[in-house]
């Protein structure tokens, strides 16, 4: 099996990257083209989620019970019986819900569709002593195994690296063995330093992405600078990994590296693995001035893997290069152009900030404060699109440092600035709420979708903070760094266990 992948790996580094740059240029120009034609008009807005989990132990079928909540591999035939898609590593699962139109009825198509596939997904997996994980950042390893062990096992075949616990994707590999490939891949946060030869550590941390399809193309950038403005708020309402496996930790004493903790380490993971060797594939984006330049960015970005590609009848694929090139455009808030079909051909945005929430509820709700977000800013003009790059930029890694307990800058509807955290996040939630009122969607509708997140800034606590005091509650009763972050992880899942169906994060107070 090694040895045909290798093979399956050499045959895409075989690729000439002149010829696959040159064939992504002249792909942009065609969808500028098109977009001049208004080929990604669609004239309403339209909402889509990318799911993604992790599976661990339900501990039933293991004598010791201590192992409950380890990482599982996902048996391939599993993933295909659950109708979820494969992701970077063995144990990832990811679910794409149907886009839908943004009101009251798609909003609930969204969630239905989430609860009936993860409730189908859950019966099937429970068979197998294995349970899907919405979260940020796994912390209990394989039984039997560390997770720096887990994380670095690879194999060289036919002089090409694979990655033991790796999808067997082929880009995924390729990634390790290209000609411009660094020749380690290091994660680096706070008391946590670790080396492998593939990507594999990158796949510690799972997220959600919202989408949003702009009715119209040419307003693209004006939706995405709005949406760069909200991704410090918004990620500092959702943080959910601020822990890593206990065996990744330095031997700084629990204190300290408590202390140093980031709230959204998945963030730390994605951009220190990926831009090793002085990469900057993963980055915060820069402000569009055209719907053009957007399409100019993914055909300019580093190519990282020139794949095959191949010619197939979708409407998309009269810019397939472009679009593989777009698969390894790492920016936290990205610009999509697609579609199967002509009347399906979309503008949207990708919103990559988010993890991995506690409950479906939690994920739902800010897939919809987002969607609100873009459908009320931009058509109140709100002055918050005025705040400098560099603040929005700032008000990011903010958030993932200190949630929300980060200093956020925020344009008040008033144009003025402002830094008081009730001030913000309760205009910033009013707004989603005008959107989704905007929308169609009746009070009722909108407390259901909008109330786990008042809720979070009424409390003041958020799945990060949550975890924090877990662990510190065990640390203060004597435990050791390794037990508090793994009694903490197992409360977490089994809490999940509780309420992903029908509760919210609010309900763990």
């Amino acid at each position: 099996m090694s040895l045909d992948l290798a093979a399956e790996v050499d045959e895409v580094l075989s690729v000439d990257a002149d010829e696959f740059q040159a064939q992504a240029e002249a792909d942009a120009e065609a969808v500028k083209s098109l977009l001049r034609d208004g080929a990604f008009d669609n004239h309403q807005s339209i909402v889509g989620l990318e799911y993604e989990f992790y599976a661990v132990s339900d501990g039933r079928w293991q004598a010791d019970e201590s192992r409950a909540s380890s990482l599982m591999r996902v048996p391939r035939r599993l993933l295909e019986l659950i109708g979820f898609e494969k992701e970077l590593g063995l144990h990832n699962a990811e679910m794409t819900t149907s886009p839908q139109p943004l009101n009251n009825h798609g909003l609930r198509a969204q969630e239905s569709e989430v609860l009936a596939r993860l409730t189908a997904a859950l019966a099937t997996t429970a068979a197998e002593g294995m349970r899907l994980v919405s979260d940020g950042l796994w912390t209990i390893p394989p039984a039997g195994e560390t997770a720096r062990e887990y994380l670095t096992d690879s194999v060289a075949a036919g002089g090409v690296q694979i990655a033991t616990n790796m999808s067997d994707a082929v880009r995924y590999h390729a990634m390790a063995n290209g000609p411009t490939a660094p020749d380690r891949f290091v994660l680096d946060a706070p008391h946590v330093h670790l080396e492998a030869d593939t990507v594999l550590p990158e796949s510690l941390i799972t997220s959600i992405q919202p989408h949003y399809q702009v009715a119209h193309a040419a307003d693209l950038p004006r939706y995405f600078n709005y949406a760069v403005r909200i991704a410090g708020p918004l990620l500092a309402l959702a943080v959910n990994s601020p822990f890593f496996p206990p065996d990744l930790y330095d031997g700084a004493d629990p204190e300290t590296i408590l202390a140093d903790a980031w709230d959204e380490h998945r963030v730390t993971v994605f951009e220190s693995v990926l831009n090793s060797g002085g990469r900057e594939k993963v980055r915060f984006p820069r402000d569009l001035d055209s719907v053009e330049q957007a399409v100019d960015r993914v055909a300019a970005d580093e190519t990282m893997v020139p794949m095959p590609v191949e010619e197939g009848d979708r409407f998309d694929d009269r810019f397939a290069t472009l679009r593989t090139k777009h698969g390894t455009y790492w920016r936290w808030v990205r610009p999509v152009f697609g579609g199967a079909t002509r009347s399906s051909a979309n503008a949207r945005i990708e919103f990559r900030p988010l993890p991995a929430q506690p409950t479906v509820r939690d994920t739902v709700a800010l897939q919809a404060a987002f969607a609100g977000l873009m459908e009320s800013l931009p058509k109140r003009q709100h002055p918050v699109v005025d705040l400098d790059w560099e603040t929005a930029e700032e008000n990011f890694y903010a958030a993932c440092r200190d949630g929300l307990e980060s200093t956020q800058r925020w344009i008040t509807n008033d144009g003025s600035v402002t830094t008081d955290a009730e001030r913000i996040y309760t205009e910033l939630l009013d707004h989603a709420a005008d959107g989704l009122e905007h929308a169609g969607l009746g009070a009722d509708e909108i407390s259901h979708f909008l109330d786990p997140l008042y809720r979070r800034v009424e409390a003041e606590q958020t799945p990060a903070g949550w975890k924090r005091a877990a662990v510190r509650e065990r640390l203060d009763d004597g435990a050791s760094l390794a037990s508090a972050v793994t009694g903490m992880q197992r409360e977490y899942v089994q809490r999940q266990s509780e309420t992903l169906f029908d509760g919210t994060f609010a309900d763990w107070e």
